[in-house]
């Protein structure tokens, strides 16, 4: 096996393509083939299957390789950015994961700090669900990610705990009160906010004894909170700084007893194993943003 081979497989599954794989990496397409094939052939093993309707698949051990591909290529660039800090500057690039409300409060600040003391280190950003988050640190795709709790597999630091708020139209009888028990919204119509809103919205419905109705399951915020606008529920999701801009108009805001909170963490695969720029990007992240 040569560096090309593993960097062509991973580009291959990463673009679902040969040629588009090819054309990245300036290589033919009878190339692409031979040295998939050459590669296959000295493993004994197949790790890809071409099929017309879902394109590249990965085999079951192409899956377990594929993985153990992206340890090996990240140690490569490892090795390059140590070099590189031995000669007095940083290099490399940061494969970064996030959910979009996380992306527009965090990654801005870092890019920025990071980009002026050292403008060679290079971003690649993947915005996802928590859950494709997870499942690309599990798979080595990313090499950073935001992530909810709970959290059993990775290492990760806390960078926010938000405080939660219930959303709900300014005509709707609960809105009288300055804060609002969980029993109260005993089996009132919720409009649940995934992206990591799901599991302290349980907890706290458990908490407090009252029954949760999830009248609707939304993946935005802004999409809750127009639906909150027409009626159809009341959310309870995180304060405005993070995830809101503007409220739309009959829309109002509540505290909630016991008071909810989610927390933001942002996890790696093995600290130990991350290179010096992963390093550098969550030393950064914690000192703009560390609780």
């Amino acid at each position: 096996m040569t560096h090309s081979q593993l960097k062509l497989f991973v580009k291959i599954v990463d673009t679902g393509s040969f040629t588009r794989a090819g054309q990245e990496l300036n290589m033919t397409q009878p190339a692409v083939s031979r040295a998939i094939s050459t590669l296959e052939s000295e493993l004994g093993v197949t790790l890809l299957i071409r099929d017309r309707r879902k394109g590249i698949v990965l085999t079951e051990v192409g899956k377990r390789i594929l993985v153990l591909f992206r340890d090996i290529l990240k140690g490569f660039d490892k090795v390059d950015q140590e070099v590189a800090a031995e000669k007095g500057f940083e290099v490399g690039l940061i494969r970064i994961g996030s959910f979009p409300a996380a992306s527009a409060h965090f990654l801005p600040k870092i890019f920025r700090a990071i980009s002026e003391k050292y403008p060679r280190i290079r971003f690649e950003l993947h915005e996802g669900s928590i859950d494709e988050i997870k499942e690309w640190l599990a798979a080595r795709t990313i090499d950073v990610g935001w992530i909810i709790p709970p959290n059993e597999e990775f290492e990760a630091v806390t960078l926010l705990k938000e405080q939660m708020f219930l959303f709900m139209r300014e005509d709707h009888p609960l809105h009288q009160h300055d804060r609002i028990h969980v029993k109260h919204l005993d089996q009132e119509p919720m409009i649940i906010c995934k992206g990591g809103y799901e599991a302290p919205l349980y907890e706290l419905f458990e908490q407090g004894g009252s029954r949760l109705q999830a009248q609707f399951i939304v993946h935005n915020a802004n999409t809750a909170l127009n639906m909150i606008e027409e009626g159809l529920g009341m959310a309870i999701m995180s304060n405005v700084s993070l995830s809101l801009s503007a409220l739309p108009p009959h829309v109002v805001i509540r505290p909630l007893e016991p008071q909810p909170y989610r927390e933001i963490l942002l996890a790696v695969p093995s600290l130990e194993e991350s290179s010096l720029a992963v390093k550098l990007f969550i030393q950064t992240a914690r000192e703009l943003f560390s609780i």
